[in-house]
């Protein structure tokens, strides 16, 4: 078992990629505190989970939700190995649509919190050499226009990792490392597809252009990723931001007739 004994925080994890990531930790022989804003999914995902599992629902958006974070986990565990900041609000909104309201929001789940809650638990981090796992997107090199406050938001995410991937590991024995998942098929990414008006069976009919395997990325696959930054298999590499997608996304040249449309 690649995680044996060792306790992770995994925000936003009641579901999507989240939710596997922390059934993977815990198929690998760690103990894993679920966190989300839902208390049904919550408890469904803990109790499928057993003893090994504990769950807090708490607001990120709140500044001081962090040390309640950390201290659930302590509470649960008596320790914290590794943090998995995978939680984030994604809203979609153009440049015309997105007001200093929205913004903020999405700033506040995406680049505040992990910020405050690696702050939070950073001393039983050190006192572990523990390791910290950003959950970023592809969309921190650009993103669509719908994305802005999403897409600013993630490329913050990766800075904040590179910086803190130097000073931490350097000065503290912490480790920071962050994966960039590409387009992932999620139940909530279905949900959104469908409410814009695309059909039930959308993910099988992606043009090869975005899915060249000829399917979207499951969330388990993302999960199989994470578990190597959480463990010490990835030792001693920290600052490292990971693409994890199904073509090279920077300098990539789509198809000329794909351009000509």
């Amino acid at each position: 078992m690649r995680l044996k004994d060792k306790v992770v925080i995994v925000t936003g994890s009641t579901s999507g990629i989240g939710e596997a990531i922390a059934r993977r930790c815990v198929e690998e022989g760690a103990r894993v505190l679920v966190h989300g804003l839902e208390p049904d999914l919550g408890e469904a995902v803990a109790a499928s989970l057993g003893d090994t599992a504990a769950l807090h629902v708490d607001d990120l958006g709140d500044p001081e939700s962090a040390p309640r974070v950390v201290e659930a986990a302590l509470a649960a565990f008596g320790r914290i190995d590794a943090l998995v900041n995978n939680a984030a609000r994604v809203e979609r909104g153009t440049l015309e649509t997105t007001d200093a309201e929205a913004f903020d929001r999405v700033l506040a789940v995406n680049t505040r919190a992990p910020l405050l809650l690696i702050r939070a638990a950073l001393p039983e981090l050190e006192r572990r050499r523990g390791a910290v796992l950003n959950v970023g997107s592809v969309n921190a090199y650009c993103g669509e226009p719908t994305f802005v406050a999403y897409s600013a938001s993630k490329g913050a995410l990766m800075t904040l990792t590179r910086n803190l991937g130097d000073t931490l590991h350097r000065e503290r024995g912490v480790r920071v490392n962050q994966i960039n998942p590409e387009w992932v098929l999620t139940e909530g990414e279905k949900r959104v597809q469908e409410r814009q008006g695309n059909p039930p069976d959308w993910h099988e009919k992606i043009p090869p252009q975005w899915a060249p395997s000829g399917r979207l990325i499951q969330p388990e696959e993302i999960a199989a990723a994470a578990v190597y930054w959480i463990g010490d298999e990835s030792r001693p590499m920290s600052g490292s931001v990971v693409d994890l997608g199904q073509f090279p996304l920077i300098g990539r040249n789509p198809p000329k007739d794909l351009r000509d449309r």
